[in-house]
């Protein structure tokens, strides 16, 4: 096996346009999430588990629809955990981590901003939910490992089918893991600034950033190993 470092790919779309096509997707899929459980819980007031399944369901639709829209420019991250993995497996220059990363967050900040200003929210607010423990952020970990095992293991040989792939172990993640599997350090970030069914306490931010990126970092890892062979 080569030690030589793989060549950076030439990713034809100019930095701005990739950055801005990831605050844009990001924004939407907080607006999907968030606004989704907006009007499932106003639909479902007496059901926290249709409301959760209302929520889960529009979360991988909402999924597989922006990785489409986005991917032929960005690579539709949305993310930074996929975008830390993206650069880490030769796919992505470290140079666009920051600009993607900062992208992110401020798109998916927007994004509650303005669904709280379609449902006639506070368009400002900070969430109150509880989301702590050490069962929760476990939790996390599960779900983000999860979630780039599956980006790793679909895209090495069915890159087409990575938007339905995640798209389908969203929604399964929802209802598997505790936290309901947020799995993305932005949207971690963005749902604290909620007070909905989405919504997150700022205090609890921390631990569930610091396991999902332990998790994604364990999965970019194994299925590294696991795929040892079978690279091209």
């Amino acid at each position: 096996m080569s030690t030589e470092a793989a060549p950076i790919p030439d990713l034809g779309v100019p930095i701005a346009k990739r950055v801005v096509a990831e605050a844009t997707g990001t924004a939407l899929l907080l607006a999907v999430i968030v606004g989704s459980g907006i009007m499932a819980q106003g639909l479902f007031p007496d059901s926290a588990g249709l409301t959760l399944l209302a929520n889960a369901l529009a979360t991988g639709g909402g999924l597989v629809a922006l990785i489409l829209t986005f991917a032929d420019v960005s690579g539709a991250h949305f993310n930074p955990v996929v975008t830390l993995y993206d650069a880490a497996s030769g796919a992505r220059p470290w140079r666009d981590v920051g600009p993607y990363i900062g992208a992110q967050i401020v798109g998916g900040v927007i994004g509650v901003l303005a669904t709280h200003v379609m449902f006639e929210h506070q368009v400002l607010e900070l969430s109150t939910k509880d989301r702590s423990g050490v069962p929760l952020m476990f939790s996390e970990l599960v779900a983000t490992f999860g979630l780039i095992a599956t980006i790793w293991g679909v895209a090495r040989r069915r890159g087409t089918m990575v938007p339905y792939a995640v798209g389908a172990y969203i929604v399964a993640a929802y209802w598997f893991t505790p936290s309901t599997s947020f799995a993305n350090p932005a949207v971690t970030i963005a749902r604290a600034c909620t007070e909905s069914f989405a919504g997150i306490r700022p205090d609890d931010v921390p631990g569930f950033i610091v396991a999902q990126l332990v998790g994604g970092a364990a999965a970019a890892v194994l299925f590294r190993w696991l795929h040892e062979e079978i690279r091209t």
